[in-house]
Protein backbone atom coordinates (compact mmCIF):
# COMPACT_ATOMS: atom_id res chain seq x y z
CA UNK A 1 0.00 0.00 0.00
CA UNK A 2 2.68 2.53 0.80
CA UNK A 3 4.11 1.85 -2.63
CA UNK A 4 1.23 2.20 -4.35
CA UNK A 5 1.01 5.61 -2.14
CA UNK A 6 5.00 6.82 -3.06
CA UNK A 7 4.45 5.97 -6.24
CA UNK A 8 0.75 7.79 -6.92
CA UNK A 9 2.25 10.82 -5.08
CA UNK A 10 5.62 10.87 -7.30
CA UNK A 11 3.11 10.48 -10.30
CA UNK A 12 1.00 13.98 -8.83
CA UNK A 13 4.00 15.38 -8.78
CA UNK A 14 5.75 14.78 -12.44
CA UNK A 15 2.28 15.68 -13.62
CA UNK A 16 2.42 18.92 -11.93
CA UNK A 17 6.05 19.67 -12.79
CA UNK A 18 5.22 19.25 -16.32
CA UNK A 19 2.24 21.10 -16.41
CA UNK A 20 4.55 23.95 -15.03
CA UNK A 21 6.52 23.51 -17.58
CA UNK A 22 3.98 23.59 -20.03
CA UNK A 23 3.14 26.77 -18.75
CA UNK A 24 6.55 28.38 -18.63
CA UNK A 25 7.22 27.25 -22.81
CA UNK A 26 3.99 29.29 -23.38
CA UNK A 27 4.87 32.29 -21.31
CA UNK A 28 7.75 32.08 -23.75
CA UNK A 29 6.25 32.12 -26.51
CA UNK A 30 4.48 34.67 -25.49
CA UNK A 31 7.68 36.92 -25.43
CA UNK A 32 8.94 35.85 -28.60
CA UNK A 33 5.96 36.41 -30.51
CA UNK A 34 5.82 40.20 -29.48
CA UNK A 35 8.26 41.40 -32.04
CA UNK A 36 6.11 39.35 -34.65
CA UNK A 37 3.16 41.51 -33.26
CA UNK A 38 4.97 44.29 -33.66
CA UNK A 39 5.86 43.29 -37.22
CA UNK A 40 2.55 42.41 -38.01
CA UNK A 41 1.16 45.85 -37.79
CA UNK A 42 3.53 47.07 -40.72
CA UNK A 43 2.85 43.94 -42.86
CA UNK A 44 -0.80 43.02 -41.81
CA UNK A 45 -2.51 45.80 -43.74
CA UNK A 46 -0.16 45.66 -46.62
CA UNK A 47 -1.22 41.54 -46.25
CA UNK A 48 -4.45 42.27 -46.67
CA UNK A 49 -4.60 44.80 -49.81
CA UNK A 50 -2.43 42.33 -51.01
CA UNK A 51 -4.26 39.23 -50.18
CA UNK A 52 -1.25 37.04 -48.58
CA UNK A 53 -2.27 35.68 -45.97
CA UNK A 54 1.47 35.18 -45.29
CA UNK A 55 1.79 38.40 -43.99
CA UNK A 56 -1.20 38.70 -42.01
CA UNK A 57 -1.41 38.03 -37.98
CA UNK A 58 2.22 36.65 -37.96
CA UNK A 59 2.33 37.57 -34.01
CA UNK A 60 -0.81 35.10 -33.82
CA UNK A 61 0.63 32.43 -35.99
CA UNK A 62 3.97 32.32 -34.24
CA UNK A 63 2.11 31.51 -30.55
CA UNK A 64 -0.39 29.58 -31.52
CA UNK A 65 2.93 27.28 -33.42
CA UNK A 66 4.85 27.52 -30.26
CA UNK A 67 2.37 26.77 -27.61
CA UNK A 68 1.10 23.86 -29.78
CA UNK A 69 4.53 22.57 -29.76
CA UNK A 70 4.39 23.21 -25.48
CA UNK A 71 1.43 21.27 -25.21
CA UNK A 72 2.28 18.76 -27.51
CA UNK A 73 5.55 18.08 -25.34
CA UNK A 74 2.97 18.00 -22.33
CA UNK A 75 1.12 15.26 -23.91
CA UNK A 76 3.14 13.21 -24.60
CA UNK A 77 5.27 13.59 -21.02
CA UNK A 78 1.98 12.79 -19.48
CA UNK A 79 1.63 10.48 -20.76
CA UNK A 80 5.04 8.56 -20.33
CA UNK A 81 4.20 9.90 -16.29
CA UNK A 82 0.81 7.65 -16.71
CA UNK A 83 2.61 4.80 -18.31
CA UNK A 84 5.40 4.84 -15.48
CA UNK A 85 2.95 4.89 -12.88
CA UNK A 86 0.85 1.53 -14.22
CA UNK A 87 3.97 -0.16 -14.18
CA UNK A 88 5.15 0.46 -10.77
CA UNK A 89 1.78 -0.24 -9.47
CA UNK A 90 2.09 -3.57 -11.71
CA UNK A 91 5.33 -4.52 -9.99
CA UNK A 92 4.14 -4.08 -6.64
CA UNK A 93 4.30 -7.25 -4.69
CA UNK A 94 3.44 -5.79 -1.26
CA UNK A 95 1.30 -8.59 0.47
CA UNK A 96 -2.45 -7.56 1.27
CA UNK A 97 -3.47 -5.21 3.76
CA UNK A 98 -5.39 -6.94 6.63
CA UNK A 99 -8.67 -5.69 6.94
CA UNK A 100 -9.30 -2.16 8.87
CA UNK A 101 -11.47 -3.72 11.54
CA UNK A 102 -9.04 -6.11 12.37
CA UNK A 103 -6.79 -3.11 13.69
CA UNK A 104 -9.28 0.02 14.62
CA UNK A 105 -12.65 0.13 15.64
CA UNK A 106 -15.63 1.55 13.20
CA UNK A 107 -16.80 4.24 12.81
CA UNK A 108 -20.51 4.99 14.42
CA UNK A 109 -22.90 5.26 11.51
CA UNK A 110 -23.32 8.92 13.22
CA UNK A 111 -19.88 10.25 12.25
CA UNK A 112 -21.08 12.25 9.75
CA UNK A 113 -22.51 14.74 11.72
CA UNK A 114 -20.06 16.81 13.59
CA UNK A 115 -21.21 18.87 16.30
CA UNK A 116 -19.45 22.59 17.36
CA UNK A 117 -20.58 24.59 20.24
CA UNK A 118 -21.62 28.06 19.96
CA UNK A 119 -23.11 29.65 22.81
CA UNK A 120 -24.44 27.34 24.42
CA UNK A 121 -25.88 25.53 21.63
CA UNK A 122 -24.86 22.92 19.59
CA UNK A 123 -24.82 23.56 15.79
CA UNK A 124 -24.71 20.32 13.25
CA UNK A 125 -23.39 20.71 10.14
CA UNK A 126 -22.74 17.40 7.70
CA UNK A 127 -19.59 15.48 6.87
CA UNK A 128 -17.46 17.65 9.80
CA UNK A 129 -15.37 20.60 9.74
CA UNK A 130 -13.91 21.94 6.33
CA UNK A 131 -15.39 23.18 3.33
CA UNK A 132 -17.82 20.57 1.15
CA UNK A 133 -16.67 19.96 -2.23
CA UNK A 134 -20.39 19.20 -3.82
CA UNK A 135 -21.14 22.84 -2.50
CA UNK A 136 -18.29 24.53 -4.22
CA UNK A 137 -19.35 22.72 -7.39
CA UNK A 138 -22.90 23.84 -6.72
CA UNK A 139 -21.61 27.38 -6.98
CA UNK A 140 -20.09 27.26 -9.92
CA UNK A 141 -23.21 25.50 -11.41
CA UNK A 142 -25.03 28.61 -10.39
CA UNK A 143 -22.59 30.41 -11.48
CA UNK A 144 -22.93 28.93 -14.71
CA UNK A 145 -26.62 29.25 -15.00
CA UNK A 146 -26.53 32.95 -14.68
CA UNK A 147 -23.72 33.71 -16.87
CA UNK A 148 -24.22 36.52 -19.00
CA UNK A 149 -21.56 37.99 -20.54
CA UNK A 150 -20.71 41.71 -22.11
CA UNK A 151 -19.65 40.21 -25.23
CA UNK A 152 -17.71 37.42 -27.00
CA UNK A 153 -14.23 38.00 -26.38
CA UNK A 154 -15.49 37.81 -22.56
CA UNK A 155 -16.61 34.12 -24.06
CA UNK A 156 -13.38 33.70 -25.76
CA UNK A 157 -11.66 34.20 -22.37
CA UNK A 158 -13.85 32.38 -20.25
CA UNK A 159 -13.16 29.32 -22.66
CA UNK A 160 -9.56 29.78 -22.76
CA UNK A 161 -9.72 29.04 -18.60
CA UNK A 162 -11.11 26.09 -19.08
CA UNK A 163 -8.18 23.99 -18.72
CA UNK A 164 -6.86 25.47 -15.78
CA UNK A 165 -9.89 25.46 -14.04
CA UNK A 166 -10.40 21.57 -15.09
CA UNK A 167 -6.78 21.03 -13.56
CA UNK A 168 -7.66 22.19 -10.54
CA UNK A 169 -10.44 20.20 -10.35
CA UNK A 170 -8.12 17.25 -11.32
CA UNK A 171 -5.71 17.83 -8.65
CA UNK A 172 -8.46 18.13 -5.97
CA UNK A 173 -9.11 13.94 -6.58
CA UNK A 174 -4.84 13.38 -6.68
CA UNK A 175 -4.32 15.14 -3.42
CA UNK A 176 -7.45 13.31 -1.76
CA UNK A 177 -6.26 10.13 -3.36
CA UNK A 178 -2.93 10.55 -1.93
CA UNK A 179 -4.54 11.69 1.87
CA UNK A 180 -6.63 8.49 1.47
CA UNK A 181 -3.42 6.43 1.24
CA UNK A 182 -1.14 8.74 3.31
CA UNK A 183 -3.34 9.93 5.92
CA UNK A 184 -6.70 8.01 6.45
CA UNK A 185 -7.76 4.64 7.88
CA UNK A 186 -9.03 3.67 4.23
CA UNK A 187 -8.60 0.49 1.73
CA UNK A 188 -6.15 0.66 -0.95
CA UNK A 189 -9.31 0.96 -3.46
CA UNK A 190 -10.79 4.19 -2.15
CA UNK A 191 -7.67 5.61 -3.08
CA UNK A 192 -7.43 3.77 -6.46
CA UNK A 193 -10.94 4.91 -7.40
CA UNK A 194 -10.58 8.89 -6.25
CA UNK A 195 -7.30 7.91 -8.87
CA UNK A 196 -9.74 6.98 -12.01
CA UNK A 197 -11.19 9.82 -11.37
CA UNK A 198 -8.23 12.19 -11.87
CA UNK A 199 -7.20 10.28 -15.13
CA UNK A 200 -10.34 11.21 -16.37
CA UNK A 201 -10.39 14.22 -15.67
CA UNK A 202 -6.72 14.88 -17.66
CA UNK A 203 -8.13 13.83 -20.44
CA UNK A 204 -10.91 16.25 -19.77
CA UNK A 205 -8.31 19.01 -19.55
CA UNK A 206 -7.55 18.25 -23.02
CA UNK A 207 -10.62 18.39 -25.03
CA UNK A 208 -11.09 21.62 -22.91
CA UNK A 209 -7.79 23.09 -24.54
CA UNK A 210 -9.23 21.21 -27.89
CA UNK A 211 -12.65 23.29 -27.56
CA UNK A 212 -10.66 26.01 -27.35
CA UNK A 213 -8.70 25.77 -30.33
CA UNK A 214 -12.21 25.03 -31.82
CA UNK A 215 -13.29 28.80 -30.92
CA UNK A 216 -10.42 30.15 -32.36
CA UNK A 217 -10.62 28.90 -35.47
CA UNK A 218 -14.36 28.84 -36.82
CA UNK A 219 -14.73 32.89 -35.03
CA UNK A 220 -11.14 33.59 -36.39
CA UNK A 221 -12.40 36.61 -38.64
CA UNK A 222 -14.35 37.65 -35.43
CA UNK A 223 -11.25 37.63 -33.21
CA UNK A 224 -9.38 39.83 -35.64
CA UNK A 225 -11.06 42.73 -35.79
CA UNK A 226 -10.39 42.78 -32.13
CA UNK A 227 -6.83 41.76 -31.65
CA UNK A 228 -6.46 43.42 -35.12
CA UNK A 229 -8.39 46.36 -35.74
CA UNK A 230 -8.34 48.09 -38.90
CA UNK A 231 -8.11 51.75 -39.11
CA UNK A 232 -10.81 53.79 -37.83
CA UNK A 233 -13.69 52.47 -35.97
CA UNK A 234 -14.78 48.68 -36.15
CA UNK A 235 -17.85 49.30 -35.03
CA UNK A 236 -18.92 50.85 -38.27
CA UNK A 237 -19.29 47.20 -39.86
CA UNK A 238 -21.62 46.41 -37.18
CA UNK A 239 -25.24 45.25 -38.31
CA UNK A 240 -26.86 46.92 -35.76
CA UNK A 241 -25.20 50.31 -37.04
CA UNK A 242 -26.15 49.43 -40.69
Amino acid sequence: MRRRAGARARMWRRLTASALRCYARKILAAAVAVPFFAIGMLTHPLGERLGWRWLMWPGQRVYRALAGQANRARQARNAAIRADYAAQIQAATAPAAAPVAAKVRRAPRTHTTHRASSGGSNMTTPAGPGFLFNEAASDMENAAASYNPDGMMHVHDTIQGFPDALESVANTFAILARKADDEMPLEPEVGAALDQIYKALQQAIDEAEEAFKVFRTVHEQDIKRHESPRNGDETGWDTTNN
